[in-house]
């Protein structure tokens, strides 16, 4: 099976990376994730690793960054 590591950040789709090993994807995950929690200019973001089926390997590595000020 093959994996992508998907992510829309402040708007922007794109692909970060493939996999054929779902063990890298996990991986590169985890990466990313970090990389765009310490991101200062990252205001909105999701990012998922997909199956080629388009389903989160695992139900589970799908992170979501909200950093949108409340409204008052």
């Amino acid at each position: 099976m093959k994996y992508s590591l998907i992510q829309c950040v402040n708007g922007n789709f794109s692909v970060v990376s493939e996999h054929s090993d779902v063990n890298a994807g996990i991986v590169r995950f985890h990466q990313v994730s970090a990389s765009l929690w310490n991101a200062p200019d990252v205001i909105t973001a999701r990012l998922n690793l997909v199956d080629e089926n388009l389903y989160v390997v695992d139900g589970k590595y799908t992170e979501v960054i909200d950093r949108t000020e409340p409204e008052a």
